[in-house]
């Protein structure tokens, strides 16, 4: 298999390994202390981290999809000795990514260190760091009944509390954060790659519609967000509560006023214009999020409804979230 296309994760290691900075002073010999070595192919070196279950596997994924040296779980002393092997005479490693987070153990704690370090001996490198709200993490941890690092004996919300306060100084300083909180796989990967990878000339718009509840709080990647509780709210009918914005009997109840119609008059040459605008621009990905109350009703309606409008158009790729359709609560 080729070295570039390889994904090596590593356990922690017995031994420890040697300081980081005798490590890549063996690399600077000769160079000014703002320069990376001139013999050294290393053209971008990633470092990906964040919070246990907000999409760090996924994030290599994408890496190595584009031919990044890719190696996971690898504690923050022995990024050093990685980086001297990439920039030895010989090395044809051109880009590189590597994972280092909370499994690390005790060596996590001189990531800070590290990065710091890479920084002064004038290694080229950037920091991606993957966050998600608490909601989140504790389900897709319950999904996987996998424990948290942080917490093998304890319950997950206490070892993800512990991870925050942990890794807050350390998300300051990254490139990138990228919220994965209501994202499929699909959309985060390509959100990761709009970051961080070379863009090829964009010719179409990938547009998310995402339906949600206020009182589920906002999203917080949303691009532009839709206030729609103005319309008729069909929670209040008893035969239209269980029901969703699937449901045809919902729109009907949405549209009987008129004012939906109005809305959609307004709403729709609005996008119209900005879609366009947007890719010419350079954007490849907009977050378009509709609200009302609960984010079973109306929401899902409007975003159905705007998803079925613009998944045919040859400018636009489509894809659709709801993000609370199966949060039930007393009110909506």
């Amino acid at each position: 298999m080729s070295p570039a296309l390889r994904t090596i994760r590593v356990g922690m290691s017995a031994t420890k390994p040697g300081r980081l900075s005798e490590r890549l002073g063996l690399l600077r010999r000769g160079a000014h202390a703002d320069e990376p070595p001139a013999d050294s192919r290393l053209e971008d070196f990633v470092v990906i981290t964040g919070y246990s279950g907000a999409g760090k596997s996924t994030a290599m994924q994408v890496f190595e999809d584009a031919g990044y040296f890719c190696v996971d779980n690898l504690p923050p002393e022995m990024i050093a000795g990685l980086v001297e092997l990439f920039m030895h005479e010989g090395s044809k490693v051109e880009r590189a990514a590597v994972v280092s987070d909370v499994r690390g153990g005790e060596y996590f704690e001189a990531l800070q260190q590290v990065l710091e370090s890479l920084d002064r001996h004038g290694v080229r490198h950037r920091v991606l760091f993957l966050d998600a709200d608490e909601e989140t993490l504790l389900t897709r941890y319950k999904e996987t009944r996998r424990r948290h690092p942080l917490a093998p004996e304890g319950s997950v919300a206490h070892g993800i509390a512990e991870e925050r306060a942990f890794l807050e100084p350390l998300k300051e300083r990254a490139e990138a954060t990228i919220d994965s909180t209501g994202l499929k796989a699909s959309t985060l990967r390509r959100k990761i790659a709009d970051e961080f990878l070379p863009r090829e000339p964009l010719t179409r718009l990938a547009v998310t519609f995402q339906s949600f509840g206020f009182k589920h709080g906002p999203p917080r990647d949303a691009d532009l967000t839709f206030d729609v509780r103005f319309l008729p709210n069909p929670h209040w009918e008893p035969e239209l509560r269980p029901l969703t914005g699937y449901d045809p009997r919902v729109v009907e109840y949405m549209g009987h006023q008129g004012t939906l119609t109005e809305f959609y008059d307004r709403l729709v040459p609005l996008l119209d214009f900005l879609i366009p605008q947007y890719l010419s621009e350079g954007k490849a990905h907009l977050m378009v999020a509709i609200g009302c109350t609960g984010g079973r009703h109306r929401s899902v309606a409007i975003a159905e409804d705007l998803a079925g409008r613009y998944r045919n158009s040859d400018d636009v790729f489509v894809e659709i979230v709801h993000r609370d359709i199966d949060k039930q609560s007393p009110g909506a």
